[in-house]
């Protein structure tokens, strides 16, 4: 797991522009919004070859991760607005919604169309 805050990198009298990525392999890009009825969980599960990039641009998420051959306890951090979090492959990820939220889910792998359960295994759930 990596977090971090995406910064402005460009400003004018016009706005901003910031780079969430830069000379990256990006196969999969994906705009998830959850509903506004309370704790919403996402994921709970885990991709062997996937690497995904989760990017909030609204609200916020509890992220829970362990890597999947780990016993160890699970670990978490608060993602929010602006910032954004990346899943390696192998690591065991739950997304924990308190409120409405908005982000951008960037995959390298097989994420996408009719592919999108090809590299997901759900055999170890993290949180309930």
């Amino acid at each position: 797991m990596e977090i971090k805050k995406i910064n402005v990198a460009f400003s004018d009298d016009r706005g901003t522009i910031s780079d969430i990525f830069y000379k990256s392999n990006i196969e999969h890009v994906a705009i998830i919004k959850t509903n506004d009825n309370g704790r919403i969980i996402r994921g709970n599960h885990y991709h062997k070859q996937t690497t995904q990039h989760i990017f909030m641009t609204k609200g916020s998420l509890i992220y829970w991760y362990r890597n999947q051959d780990d016993n160890s306890p699970v670990k978490n951090i608060k993602v929010e607005e602006g910032y954004m979090v990346s899943t390696p492959p192998l690591e065991i990820h739950a997304l924990e919604c308190l409120e409405y939220s908005e982000f951008i889910v960037f995959s390298t792998g097989l994420r996408g169309g009719i592919d999108y359960e090809a590299d997901t295994f759900r055999d170890k759930i993290i949180l309930k």
